[in-house]
């Protein structure tokens, strides 16, 4: 068995803990370290228990924390070469990584830290560069898909694969048209280096998921362009379209932005 706990997805910071009990690894380190250790405090986990952390691309709501939980507890973090650099410019990672808390990946390279084999695999966005984690152990298969321009035949094959999904679904197309932002901004964001919209994530269910596929979380949800029950809403509607129903055929559930999730517990199906 697997826990997974998003401990905040949204453009305030985004991070997200799996472990098997034996090996314990962190996606991303966007998350205020004080407010991170609280949270697992909280949740009876040891900070100290962290095997690894893992970056998806080196933009601030993703790595603001990595260098201090680096440096403070001592831990590995992983990304590719490209991230890695981008991490040490960024203004925001006021505590810069040391050689020594430096590993890098490469797409489509399996890494094993212990129990578990993590996958690396690219994802467009307008990051120095980007990729989502498959992670396989113990018989299941959770990928972690965020930050999405474009939907890729790389994206497709994932979700093909996955057992438990968490799935970028940023923003409504009508709230981000009628909405605050600047054209330049709106035009970044429909890209294809920008972000998913409800839609393109409900099609690409619609289109990718099998019957292994046991519960999806829509993360990185826009504060501004979008809202829980909005998402909710036009997900499930256009999953029911293609007659895939959410809670029979699988779990659907919407991550907090600035709160950690519930536990849950994943299982081979």
């Amino acid at each position: 068995m697997m826990k997974f706990i998003s401990l905040g997805s949204g453009s305030s910071g985004n991070s997200y803990y799996l472990s098997t009990g034996s090996t314990s690894i962190l996606i991303d380190a966007g998350v205020a370290l004080r407010t991170m250790v609280r949270q697992f405090r909280e949740l009876g986990i040891d900070a100290d228990s962290l095997d690894a952390v893992f970056i998806t691309h080196d933009h601030a709501d993703h790595i603001k924390s990595v260098g201090n939980l680096a440096n403070d507890y001592g831990r590995t973090v992983y990304a590719t070469r490209p991230v890695h650099e981008g991490i040490n410019r960024n203004y925001c990672v006021s505590s810069k990584l040391t050689p020594d808390h430096t590993q890098y990946v490469e797409k489509g390279v399996t890494v094993t830290i212990g129990d578990m084999n993590i996958t690396p695999f690219p994802v467009p966005h307008d990051s120095s560069d980007c990729v989502g984690y498959r992670i396989e152990a113990h018989g299941l298969t959770f990928c972690l898909i965020t930050d999405v321009g474009k939907v890729t035949p790389e994206i497709e094959a994932e979700v093909e694969r996955a057992n438990y999904l968490v799935l970028e679904a940023n923003h409504d197309e009508d709230m981000l048209s009628m909405g605050p932002y600047p054209g330049y901004l709106k035009a970044r964001i429909r890209s294809g280096k920008g972000h998913l919209s409800n839609k393109e994530a409900a099609h690409l269910l619609c289109e990718k998921a099998t019957p292994r596929l046991s519960h999806v979380w829509l993360c990185h949800l826009s504060e501004e362009n979008n809202h829980p029950e909005l998402a909710r809403k036009t997900v499930e509607t256009i999953l029911r379209g293609y007659g895939i129903v959410p809670g029979v055929d699988f779990q659907l559930d919407i991550l907090k932005r600035k709160q950690a999730s519930e536990v849950y517990e994943l299982s081979p199906n």
